[in-house]
């Protein structure tokens, strides 16, 4: 008969055996997995067989690589990581439905999820990922709205928590912006590095709110109306190289464009579910040769006009490959004229890099 003693011998003497197998297991991956040659993001360049527009037009645009994941960018788990997850699971480091993206600071790239609850940062540098959420583990549900600050931090905008959070330089959490005016139903940013001024799209209230970096409200501007200057359901907003603010008028179905006081300079757009018409606009950026860039969702495709709103020529259609996309939403452009679409329903970045002349 197996005395009590030895029965407890026995379990810890399992236990251990057990322990030791899954770290030699983890090892054994580990240097399997170290032998793959994985080439720097930094040093792949634009495929010029996949280009837009079509020939015989100039070519503008240039394919570069497509992003779901941390793995699309070299970023390997380290065996700490690998460790923990052989024991408790792996953890979610893929894309599943990015709204917005930032470059931020130096090689580090901000993906808003609502899918995954939070903020992926890709830091390019360090070679590391991480999920940022709030305060304390707290979820971020709707994280729709992305700019990068002045000093490498990233201010995120959660459209159904309607706050504004501040992801600090090497900080691993959000925290929240105490504002001094409340917000409907926020989904746009915008940050003007001169002033240090946030802009923030209130969609619920057809406006544009201007806050200090402190959280003081310093203007409105907009509200619900038809005319120029004045919103209907409005979404996404850029700052220009040259200080203009550009605004997703959405379901006025046209683009606004204003100083960085706030006073109305022009528009352009019309209704319409074809090339150069707008029917349902979300992201918006532009270059620094003037060319604007505007998401369409429900066109599942990026709109390029020049600086005047003159329709150049259009990027994607709806589908699962490379340039095609499926209610894309949020775009970035860098300062590497490296362009970023976020293609929310594919669950992934598309990444191109713009490769033409000024369109004046």
């Amino acid at each position: 008969m197996v005395t009590d003693k030895a029965r407890i011998v026995l379990t810890r003497n399992t236990h251990r055996y057990w322990c030791v197998m899954r770290i030699l297991i983890c090892v054994i991956s580990l240097t399997a997995g170290c032998t793959t040659v994985i080439q720097q993001p930094n040093s792949i360049t634009a495929d010029t067989d996949l280009i837009w527009p079509d020939p015989p037009a100039e070519q503008r645009l240039a394919f570069v690589m497509s992003i779901s994941g941390a793995e699309d960018l070299g970023i390997r788990k380290r065996f700490l990581q690998q460790l923990r997850e052989f024991v408790s699971g792996p953890r979610q480091e893929r894309l599943i439905r990015p709204m917005a993206v930032v470059e931020s600071g130096s090689d580090r790239l901000f993906v808003a999820d609502p899918g995954a609850r939070g903020v992926h940062l890709f830091d390019l540098g360090k070679r590391q990922y991480r999920l940022i959420q709030g305060e304390n583990g707290e979820s971020l549900p709707s994280p729709v709205g992305l700019a990068a600050g002045l000093s490498g931090e990233t201010y995120v905008v959660d459209s159904l928590l309607a706050e504004i959070y501040i992801i600090e330089s090497g900080a691993t959490e959000a925290k929240r912006v105490p504002l001094q005016a409340l917000l409907s139903q926020p989904t746009g940013l915008a940050f003007h590095r001169p002033s240090g001024r946030i802009f923030v799209v209130d969609t619920g209230s057809h406006e544009v709110k201007v806050f200090s970096r402190d959280g003081k409200l310093l203007r409105r501007i907009g509200g619900r109306g038809t005319a120029p200057g004045k919103f209907n359901y409005p979404t996404m907003i850029w700052m220009s190289y040259g200080g203009e603010l550009l605004v997703s008028d959405t379901l006025n179905f046209r683009t606004q464009v204003f100083d960085v006081e706030g006073n109305f300079l022009r528009q352009f757009g019309s209704p319409g579910d074809r090339a150069g018409f707008q029917s349902q606009s979300k992201g918006i950026a532009s270059d620094a040769h003037g060319n604007v860039y505007i998401v369409d969702s429900m066109q599942h495709a990026v709109q390029i006009f020049d600086s005047s709103g003159r329709f150049l020529y259009r990027l994607g259609l709806r589908g699962e490959s490379v340039g095609e996309f499926w209610l894309p939403s949020g775009i970035f452009i860098g300062e590497r004229e490296t362009i970023y679409v976020a293609d929310s329903y594919n669950s992934r970045i598309q990444v191109f890099r713009y490769t033409g002349g000024s369109s004046q």
